[in-house]
């Protein structure tokens, strides 16, 4: 199976989307990676020549998986840029992939907004659409959600890679969403999650069958301190 993932920045692939992508890289999914936007406005630790550092960051954080296209679009002005739709729909065509990676319609940065209407639009009905969670889930419901435990350290350190943004107080970020995630199934407090979720509609009523497993959830009863009963 063909897998795209599409992140508007470096570094969104690793936060919202790397745990789903390592889990389908283990069951021989072909794994295709692109970022829309250059990075050039995250200038948190003041770089002379950021564009270029995070391109670097990026192919070093996900050079496990593959090396990202990218389409280089002004950071923040994503909506924007009059060729991104057409670009985006061309490249989609190219690879031709049966699950599409990407950020939620109401997510918080207006360039994953724009990312995520221009990935509909291009896909059209030839490939379902999975949408990432937003940052600490604000405004996001879960339709799926995927057990991460064995790839969180390997997420950890991808993110970390990304030194130009003071990646620390993303890892922490992360950290708190993908336990938090793993808590609603009622797993154990040292397991994580992802979350996802896809907008029925013909032909792809339910993809589940496409997505890696969930995470084990225990029996609620048993797993609840006697002092609550």
């Amino acid at each position: 199976m063909k897998v795209l993932a599409i992140g508007a920045h470096p570094d969104d692939i690793e936060i919202f989307m790397l745990g789903l992508l390592m889990s389908c890289k283990a069951r021989n999914d072909d794994i295709f990676l692109a970022i829309a936007t250059d990075g050039g406005a995250g200038n948190i630790l003041d770089h002379p020549d950021l564009k270029n550092v995070r391109k670097m960051e990026t192919i070093n954080a996900l050079k496990f998986l593959g090396k990202p296209h990218f389409f280089d679009f002004p950071d923040g002005d994503l909506f924007f840029v009059r060729e991104a739709a057409k670009s985006i729909k061309e490249f989609i065509t190219s690879i031709k992939p049966d699950l599409i990676v990407t950020h939620a319609p109401e997510d918080y940065h207006p360039d994953h907004r724009a990312l995520s209407e221009y990935v509909n639009a291009a896909a059209g009905f030839t490939c379902p659409i999975l949408y990432a969670d937003c940052l600490m889930g604000i405004n996001f419901i879960p339709g799926y959600y995927i057990d991460i435990t064995q790839y969180f350290k390997k997420k950890s350190e991808a993110i970390l890679k990304h030194k130009s943004q003071d990646p620390e107080k993303f890892l922490k970020a992360t950290a708190i969403l993908n336990r938090f995630r793993s808590a609603q199934c009622n797993t154990s407090d040292k397991n994580y999650a992802e979350a996802y979720r896809w907008e029925r509609r013909f032909p792809y009523a339910d993809i589940r069958g496409l997505l890696p497993p969930s995470p084990t959830i225990n029996h609620f009863y048993k797993s609840l301190d006697k002092s609550m009963i």
